[in-house]
């Protein structure tokens, strides 16, 4: 979720938070509608535009509950758009997602449109729109208050023992029957393939005969699912930090009996290269690094400690002192490897709690690695529905073990082969277990090699700690008219947020004229982010602390979240 949406809670709470926005042996049975119609007869209507500030103009677009009864209930989509800057030059809309799942689309692109390159905001109308069930659109809310909505969770980022595994597993019971009883008809319409059956309503609405497409994260999902369903109305269309649609939805063969989405998606391979790779370049930095010297060692000797022995840390804002523990040592981790230009504050607060310094230093040390993340407090509307907008998608999408201890199994395994990262991922959707079975009727699940009208391009990146560069290999060879851009540097997604002058020269230029990369491209990484800091990545910090704010497993958010 964006920075917007986080709730102002206690900074111990934020802390379990920044980990838990991040997705038994009995399936899940695939509905009957696991491959709907590729198209809607639902009639596109010209949005109501109206002036939303800064030149931007904002809409509800109605679109139907049920694809299956296009004339039925109808939902309400929020849709914000900033008009090509150039008229006379517009090439169409440019429609942006976040990621997530459940990331704002309308604040991302209120915060990126207005320092994406020049020649885009020249060319397009920047679009964005949230996903049905999620924050302005028409949302999923199971509880009466927000405050009672947090109630449920866990005082823990992710569980580690089997008494706090008991404690998840009732924390998520509760928001289950919660959202069984009180969710409405949304809860059973927001799979990933309903949002992609939207995209292609506003597309209509907007006037566009394809859609033009920069998906994040699990934006990538999204767009798999829309150049699957719609392959012919796929123009400029760009996958960036890229999920494999197989594991996301089934896994291969028998995964989904005993293994969690979660781990099926090797988020923890991923995240546990890219630590590996903080440790190499550390060392390598010497004296610009605070943890140089052994770096992993150090690590691994302050994450035993903080299993037996918490250390405090006191919210610079309400003077309130807290422990922190080892789950919040790796989600704090987890949430700076998103973002490599914070590594070297990564390395002072890991050199500062080995030391044990004070409480007060490390409260000021973690503030100032929420604000680079883009988790600093913002204005926010009074009920944002993070706690069941996750899983509302998340589960809507995958089949899942019904086996809680299918779940306790699978974070053992994740432990073993992965290291530090296994349990977190493994866990960050644990309230599919017990989610409704109503969810989903409507999903996608293959198969994932349609003949697009247009090249997608694939960017991947070969150490991302959320999307493992195989997501994207696989992406690449499932998708028959796709090329793959590969980023040979570190943290999570690549276009614009890494700062990366080849990979944004690439992705823009194939927007603009559909030229795409020589086959095998791999655009390599600029110095060190130990080293000085390069212009471009300084001039797409905003941007990169942006995406890396919507796609933050709730695990991460919650160990960094402040009052």
């Amino acid at each position: 979720m964006l920075h917007s949406a986080l709730p102002r809670v206690p900074f111990r709470a934020a802390l379990a938070t920044i980990v838990t926005a991040a997705l038994s042996g009995t399936l899940l049975a695939p509905p009957a509608h696991a491959t709907p119609p590729a198209s809607s007869t639902a009639a596109a209507a010209e949005p109501p535009w109206s002036d939303c500030r800064d030149g931007f103009r904002c809409a509800e677009v109605p679109v139907p509950l049920d694809y299956g009864d296009p004339q039925g209930e109808q939902i309400g989509i929020s849709v914000i758009r900033l008009p090509a800057g150039d008229p006379s030059q517009r090439l169409g809309s440019l429609m942006l997602n976040p990621g997530g799942p459940g990331g704002s689309g309308v604040e991302f692109v209120r915060f990126v449109a207005k320092v994406l390159p020049l020649e885009l905001r020249a060319r397009f109308d920047i679009v964005g729109f949230d996903p049905r069930g999620i924050n302005l659109s028409t949302p999923l809310r199971c509880f009466d208050t927000f405050d009672e909505a947090l109630s449920i969770l866990p005082p823990f980022a992710f569980p580690v023992t089997p008494a706090e595994e008991e404690t998840l597993r009732e924390s998520d019971d509760q928001l289950a029957a919660a959202c069984a009883e009180r969710g409405g008809a949304i809860l059973d319409h927001m799979s990933t393939a309903d949002v992609a059956r939207d995209m292609d309503l506003l597309r209509g609405a907007l006037g566009d005969e394809k859609v033009n497409y920069v998906g994040n994260s699990y934006g990538s999902i999204l767009g798999q699912n829309y150049a699957n369903l719609f392959p012919s109305r796929v123009g400029a269309f760009v996958i960036d930090g890229v999920t494999d649609p197989i594991a996301w939805t089934t896994g291969q063969g028998q995964d989904a009996e005993t293994t969690p989405i979660g781990t099926r998606i090797g988020s923890a391979d991923g995240a546990q290269r890219t630590l590996e790779e903080f440790f190499r370049l550390c060392d390598a930095a010497g004296p610009d690094c605070a943890l140089a010297g052994d770096s992993s060692g150090r690590f691994a000797a302050l994450a035993e400690r903080l299993r037996g022995d918490p250390t405090s840390i006191t919210d610079p804002l309400t003077g309130d002192t807290f422990t922190v523990t080892y789950n919040d040592l790796i989600g704090l981790t987890l949430g700076a490897l998103y973002a490599p230009f914070i590594w070297p504050d990564l390395a002072f607060i890991l050199a500062d709690l080995e030391q044990r310094l004070s409480p007060e230093v490390l409260g000021q040390r973690l503030a100032a690695i929420r604000t680079e993340l883009g988790l600093a407090a913002a204005p926010q509307e009074e009920y944002p529905n993070f706690v069941e907008g996750l899983p509302g998608v998340g589960c809507s999408d995958s089949i899942n073990p019904r086996s809680f201890e299918a779940w306790q199994s699978a974070a053992d395994a994740a432990e073993a082969t992965y290291g530090y990262f296994g349990r977190l991922w493994n866990w960050a959707l644990s309230a599919c277990r017990a989610w409704p079975s109503t969810a989903g009727e409507d999903r996608y699940l293959g198969p994932w090699t349609a003949q697009t009208s247009s090249p997608v391009l694939i960017v991947g990146n070969q150490f991302d700690p959320a999307t493992p560069y195989h997501g994207a290999v696989t992406a690449s060879e499932l998708l028959p008219n796709a090329a793959l851009l590969t980023y040979g540097g570190w943290g999570h997604t690549a276009y614009l947020s890494a700062g990366n002058f080849c990979v944004d020269s690439h992705v823009t230029r194939y927007l603009l004229t559909g030229e795409l990369p020589e086959a095998g491209t791999v655009c390599p990484p600029e110095g060190s982010p130990f080293g000085p800091t390069s212009a471009a990545a300084l001039s797409t910090a905003q941007v990169g602390a942006a995406v890396h704010a919507s796609t933050l497993p709730e695990a991460v958010r919650r160990a960094l979240r402040a009052e």
